[in-house]
C-alpha cells in the first residue's frame, strides 16, 4: 500500500512537464542538482536554531532590552484561591455576570473581588514586554541576516533582473552552493518557528501564522524537490525584504521609543505593500503562472506550486488589512503603533492593570477615608490612563 502510494506520489508525470523526469536531475560531469534527501539536513538545522534562539534571547536580547530601556510593568498577582483557580482553568477565564454571582455565593467573596481576581489572573498569563521584545529581536536578527545574505547570493544572477530566466533550461538547473545554504537555512528557520509556535506569544492571527509556516515549508520543500530553486530564492528574498523592518518597529515599540517605531513602521508598510502586493503578484506570480505555459503544457506540479503561492498571496492581503488598520493610528490624535495581532485583546486590555491600581486605591480610601451613613463614598468616574 505504502509502496504504491509512494510510487504514485513521485510519478514523473505529476511533477515534470513533457518527457522530463527524475533522471534529468542525476548528478553528472561534476554538476550537482537538488536532491530530495537533502531536506533531511533541515531537521538538525531547525534544532540548532532552537538552541541558538534560547542562548540569544537569554544573553544578547536581554542586554539589548536593557540598552534600549525596555521596562516591565509590575503586575499585581492574584491571591491564592483554589476554587477560583479551578474555575479559571477548567471553565472560563472571563466569567459572565451570572457565573460571577454563582461564584459569589460559593466563595463568599464580593462580585467586585471576584472580577478583580479574574482580571489579575488573566494578566498573569499575558506575555510581558520583555518576552515580546526577546522574540522580536530574535526574528529581526534572522530576517536581516537572511535578507542581506539572500541579496548577496542573487544580485549577480540573471533571473534577479529578468524573471523569465527562472525557467531557462528547466528542470536541468545546476545547484549552486549559495542556493543550497540559502534554502536549507531558510527552511530550517521556518521549521523552528513551527516547533516553537506553542510557546511563543499568541496573537490574533495565530491560525494564519500556522497556515503561513506550513505553506512556506511545503513551498520551499516542493520547489527544492522539483528544482524550482530559482523561483524559490526570489520568493524568499521578497518575503525577507520587509519582515526585519516590522520586527525592529516592534522592538522600539516595546522599548517605548514611539517616534522611532512610527518612522520604521511607515518604511515597513511601504516596503510590504511594494514587495507583497506588487512585486510578488505582478512579477513573480505572473512569471510562475503565465509564462511557464508558453514553454511547457500545464502539469500537476505547475498547479500545486502556484496553488501554494496563491495561499501566500491571500495571507499577504489579510496582513495588509491589519497594516492599514495600524496605519490609521498615524492620524492626528493617535501616536501609538501596536501590533494588531497582539494577543492582549483576546482576554482583556492592559488597562485592567490600571483598573487594579484604581481599585486598590479605592480600597485604601474605603479603609482610611470617611464613611457616609454607614456606606463608603464611591466614585463611578473611572479615568483610564492612555499610553
Amino acid at each position: 500500500m505504502l509502496s504504491r502510494l509512494s510510487e504514485w506520489f513521485w510519478n514523473e508525470r505529476l511533477w515534470f512537464p513533457g518527457d522530463l523526469g527524475w533522471a534529468d536531475l542525476e548528478d553528472r560531469d561534476g554538476v550537482t542538482y537538488a536532491k530530495t534527501a537533502d531536506l533531511w539536513v533541515t531537521l538538525p538545522i531547525a534544532l540548532t536554531f532552537l538552541i541558538i534562539r534560547q542562548v540569544f534571547e537569554r544573553t544578547v536580547a536581554i542586554r539589548l532590552a536593557t540598552a534600549l530601556g525596555v521596562k516591565e510593568k509590575v503586575r499585581v498577582q492574584a491571591a491564592h484561591n483554589p476554587m477560583l483557580e479551578a474555575y479559571f482553568r477548567s471553565t472560563s477565564k472571563s466569567p459572565k455576570q451570572a457565573e460571577v454571582e454563582s461564584l459569589n455565593k460559593k466563595t463568599g467573596h464580593t462580585e467586585r473581588e471576584i472580577h478583580r481576581w479574574f482580571r489579575r489572573r488573566r494578566n498573569q498569563e499575558r506575555p510581558n514586554q520583555l518576552k515580546k521584545f526577546r522574540e522580536a529581536s530574535w526574528r529581526f536578527t534572522f530576517y536581516l541576516v537572511a535578507f542581506i545574505a539572500g541579496l548577496a547570493a542573487l544580485i549577480d544572477k540573471p533571473w534577479f533582473y529578468d524573471t523569465k530566466e527562472m525557467w531557462a533550461g528547466f528542470p536541468v538547473l545546476p545547484l549552486l552552493p549559495s542556493q543550497y545554504w540559502y534554502y536549507m537555512i531558510e527552511l530550517g528557520f521556518y521549521m523552528s518557528l513551527l516547533f516553537s509556535v506553542a510557546s511563543d506569544v499568541k496573537r490574533k492571527d495565530f491560525k494564519e501564522q500556522i497556515l503561513h509556516h506550513v505553506a512556506t515549508i511545503l513551498l520551499i520543500s516542493f520547489s527544492w524537490c522539483v528544482n524550482y530553486i530559482r523561483a524559490g530564492t526570489l520568493i524568499m528574498l521578497v518575503h525577507d525584504a520587509s519582515d526585519y523592518l516590522l520586527e525592529s518597529a516592534k522592538m522600539f515599540n516595546y522599548a517605548g521609543w514611539r517616534k522611532t517605531c512610527n518612522y520604521i513602521f511607515i518604511i515597513f508598510a511601504v516596503v510590504f505593500m511594494i514587495t507583497r502586493l506588487v512585486i510578488f503578484p505582478f512579477w513573480i506570480l505572473h512569471c510562475t503562472w503565465v509564462y511557464p505555459v508558453t514553454v511547457y503544457p500545464p502539469f500537476f506540479g505547475y498547479y500545486f506550486f502556484n496553488g501554494l503561492l496563491f495561499v501566500l498571496q491571500c495571507l499577504h492581503i489579510f496582513w495588509a488589512v491589519l497594516i492599514l488598520r495600524m496605519a490609521i493610528k498615524f492620524l492626528p490624535g493617535n501616536n501609538i503603533v501596536e501590533d494588531e495581532r497582539s494577543d492582549r485583546e483576546e482576554t482583556d486590555s492592559e488597562d485592567d492593570d490600571d483598573d487594579d491600581d484604581e481599585e486598590d486605591e479605592k480600597d485604601r480610601r474605603v479603609k482610611n477615608g470617611p464613611v457616609l451613613n454607614g456606606h463608603s463614598p464611591l466614585n463611578n468616574n473611572h479615568h483610564r490612563k492612555t499610553e
